[in-house]
């Protein structure tokens, strides 16, 4: 049986699997994402999970014919490497990835993409549904989207489309992105930014009156939506959240023209009421052409591991019908 790695490297999570010829797969293993000292740590992480899938399914790394990784960027395809992330400490300046992971594998069959790109191969190579007009949108500790136009993902300079977190969707640029520009998508709704956001929010109305606990350095973003219904100021930061996310996909949708958009990461995922349906319902005000249909991803938090397997199963395209040998 021929084998078949995908990694999933984001900021906080790092997950392996391994899946057989007709992508299924067989075996997973995660850890956290390590947060320093230096790019080679991470690196290193990414070498533990695909050991360990490939011992919790019983192989040996270098039966592994290919592999596939969808990460964080920006990404430096020529090196194969991560240059600079934006969403991990700044001492993490470089993580080498395609060279370390084939050498593990004994293959230089290693394909990376962004993790949204990743997520768009994985949306369309197993969903039912394929059209070739599509986008898959992340929300999670960034914003990101992979783009299918015509059948063909946009990889872009370096295969850095599709960083529309950081888009600027505020002109007033009244938050600061992690990447140091302001009014950046990413800066106000991300999960990482929500709960600075809401500081703000709080601060711009010195009569706010809460149980949000702004001032602990723990408050999160779950925090917010946990109070969604019960405490109005929470209420307030959803909303102004539903409209920055529907400002940012209209403007994605204006862009390509897609048929479908699916939305997924974690904050969409854990709150799929507060943050899909605004979007839906909204999204059609804001656009000159065909209002797309706006759903919730079909592959829950695996979109972007599964679309690493696709891309190792099809040489980096996607393309089902395109399956390497």
């Amino acid at each position: 049986m021929a084998y078949y790695a995908g990694v999933d490297l984001g900021a906080t999570n790092v997950r392996a699997a391994v899946a057989d010829e007709g992508g299924n797969v067989v075996s997973t293993y995660d850890r956290g994402t390590p947060q320093g000292p230096t790019g080679i740590a991470v690196t290193e992480a990414v070498l533990e999970c695909i050991r360990g899938a490939c011992s919790n399914a019983t192989i040996d790394p270098s039966e592994i014919r290919a592999a596939g990784i969808g990460s964080i960027g920006p990404l430096d395809l020529a090196e194969g490497a991560v240059d600079n992330p934006a969403n991990l400490p700044d001492t993490i300046d470089r993580i080498p990835l395609t060279g370390p992971v084939g050498k593990l594998i004994h293959s230089e069959r290693v394909t990376l993409h962004n993790d949204t790109n990743a997520g768009a191969i994985g949306q369309r190579f197993y969903s039912d549904r394929n059209p070739d007009d599509m986008v898959y949108i992340t929300i999670s500790s960034g914003i990101g989207a992979g783009v299918t136009v015509d059948g063909n993902v946009l990889t872009g300079w370096d295969g850095n489309a599709g960083e529309v977190g950081h888009m600027i969707v505020d002109p007033h640029g009244r938050r600061t992105c992690g990447c140091g520009k302001e009014g950046h998508w990413e800066a106000y709704c991300s999960g990482n930014n929500i709960p600075e956001y809401a500081r703000m929010l709080a601060e711009e109305d010195e009569t706010v009156s809460t149980a949000l606990p702004l001032d602990d350095p723990d408050f999160s973003a779950k925090d917010v939506f946990e109070n969604a219904g019960i405490d109005p100021f929470a209420d307030h930061v959803i909303e102004q959240l539903a409209h920055w996310n529907t400002v940012g996909v209209a403007n994605v949708v204006q862009a390509y023209a897609p048929l479908v958009v699916y939305l997924g990461g974690a904050v969409v995922l854990n709150n799929e009421e507060l943050v899909v349906d605004p979007i839906r319902e909204r999204v059609g005000n804001h656009l000159l052409n065909n209002q797309p249909d706006v759903q919730l991803t079909t592959l829950g938090d695996e979109v972007v591991l599964k679309g690493a397997i696709a891309s190792a199963l099809t040489d980096g395209t996607g393309d089902e019908t395109r399956l390497a040998d």
